[in-house]
Parts: C-alpha cells; structure tokens; sequence
C-alpha cells in the first residue's frame, strides 16, 4: 500500500507512468485514508452505541435485582470440580440456600459457591424481582470495558474489510492489465525479431 503511494507521488509528472499506475496509487491512498480515518470513526460510534445500550441494561439491572443475604442449609452433592479433594477451600461447591426477600417472601434455591461452605453460613446472593437468583447488575467499570472492546473490534473488523476490499480491487486491475498484455503480445509476437524490409534503392 505505501509502496503504490509513494510510486503515486514519485511518477506524478513522469511519461512513463501508466495510467494503472496511477490508479493504484490512488487505490492505496483511498484505503489507507480509510484505514486511518474511516476505522477509528466506525470504532468510536460503535463504542458510544455499545455504551449506550450496556448502560441502559445496568440501570435497568440495578432496579430489578436485589442483594440478600442467604443461609446455607446443606450441601449438595456433586458440586466441586473434577479431581478436588472434599476440603479444599478453592473448590466450588453446590449448596441449598434459603433467604428472606426484601419483601417478606422466603426463597429458597441452590446455588454454586466459589468457595467451601458449611450448613448455617452466610453468603450474599443476587435475586431479581421475581426472587430468581441472578448476577450481579452490571457497573461502571464493565459497561466501559466492554464497550470500548466492542468499539476495538469494529474497528480491527473495517481497517481488515478495507484491505480486503483493496487487494479484490488490485487483483481485477492486474488481471486486466495482463489480459491487456497477452493481446499486445500476440499482435506484435509473431513477428518479433524479425527484420524490417529495407527500401529498394534508387
């Protein structure tokens, strides 16, 4: 692409330069133009878009869930990853858990802890209006990090659709002037190297 930009810059005024050069050098300045200005805008309107619609759900997450405090009732068997020893505090574990909603309603669910736990502990939990356990609402700090990943995407993904365009663009130029080549040549092939008849003396 900088090759054919500079060749652009370099054969400007020369006679030599074919107009295929010429269009290829305008080719890669195009793209790289697009590269450089056209990919960070779609990134940056795809990562206020993404913002948007993310800080849209976390309010409406943060108005619907709830954090209780539950109480572990029992454990259940079959919580813990494969090869972890019983009393391994780093295992997950499933467990029965029971909770008093915020508006008097007893719930009651399992759930898997990322840690060990006994009948009677305490741990948090994150309920939603119809007293479902749930994750936790989205905050800040996600709502940004995802969207700006969102917008770094877009962003790889046009500057990757404009060079892709390009080279499609380049490969129907060369095959033309090929094609173009191949015609001369058969009509000026036969009788190359051939001398040119002289004029008859006087």
């Amino acid at each position: 692409m900088f090759r054919a930009i500079a060749g652009l810059w370099r054969w400007r005024r020369n006679p030599l330069c074919r107009r295929t050069d010429r269009a290829e050098g305008w080719l890669a300045l195009a793209a790289l133009l697009s590269v450089v200005l056209g990919a960070p805008a779609a990134g940056l309107a795809a990562e206020h878009g993404a913002e948007r619609a993310l800080a849209a759900t976390a309010r409406h997450q943060q108005e619907d869930r709830r954090q209780v405090v539950a109480t572990v009732v029992r454990v259940l068997p079959g919580g813990g990853r494969a090869g972890d020893p019983a009393d391994d505090p780093r295992g997950d574990q499933r467990v029965l858990t029971v909770w008093s909603a915020p508006d008097g309603r007893l719930g009651r669910a399992a759930v898997t802890l990322a840690h060990r736990a006994r009948a009677g502990d305490r741990v948090r939990l994150w309920i939603d209006s119809a007293g479902r356990v749930t994750a936790p609402p989205l905050d800040g700090a996600t709502v940004a990090s995802t969207a700006a990943a969102a917008g770094t995407v877009v962003a790889v993904a046009a500057a990757a659709a404009v060079e892709a365009v390009r080279r499609l663009v380049l490969g129907v130029m060369l095959r033309r002037r090929w094609e173009r080549w191949e015609r001369e040549w058969s009509r000026a092939g036969p009788g190359w190297g051939r001398p040119r008849p002289s004029a008859a003396p006087n």
